[in-house]
């Protein structure tokens, strides 16, 4: 089931992101560190009521954040659409049931969000090297537009995507 945060779920929230940072590192992808994900996001995603979670047998195993507002970072960005957009941030599945098609359930919803809400479509941002995350979203059918940075992450660049509908 996918349902909205609330402030009880941060903790199991902080949990599952240290937990992918964790497993990323393992396998050399510096994507996550000690500045991002963060609480303070996390507490303003629940606030603006754009953090969502997948959550069987009442344990919490992803979550997702769908939100209008468009990042400074992404004003260069050459976008395949003008308005009416959703944004994906800070998708993770807890490492333990990654490969279970609990992040492809979120993309759906999410997706699915956007469709029914009027959007013209979905954009992300994803780590330049972390190719399994790239596959993924070009699997579903989004475009790579351009490259990001967020000096904090990482020296590497971010791809952006966009899927329209």
């Amino acid at each position: 089931m996918i349902r909205k945060a609330t402030v009880l779920d941060l903790n199991s929230i902080m949990q599952i992101t240290k937990s992918c940072a964790k497993h990323m590192i393992n396998q050399q992808i510096f994507q996550w560190n000690e500045h991002y994900p963060n609480r303070n996001a996390f507490e303003n995603d629940v606030r603006r009521g754009e953090l969502y979670l997948f959550e069987k047998n009442e344990i919490i195993m992803g979550s997702i954040v769908m939100t209008t507002i468009k990042d400074e970072e992404y004003v260069p960005i050459k976008w395949l659409t003008k308005d009416k957009n959703i944004y994906i941030h800070r998708l993770a599945v807890h490492p333990k049931f990654q490969g279970k098609g609990i992040a492809q359930q979120m993309m759906t919803f999410a997706e699915n969000y956007a469709k029914t809400n009027g959007y013209f479509s979905v954009r992300l941002d994803t780590f330049s090297q972390n190719k399994r995350n790239q596959k993924f979203y070009e699997t579903r059918g989004y475009k790579r537009l351009g490259n990001i940075y967020f000096p904090k992450q990482s020296k590497h660049p971010f791809y952006c995507y966009e899927l329209v509908f």
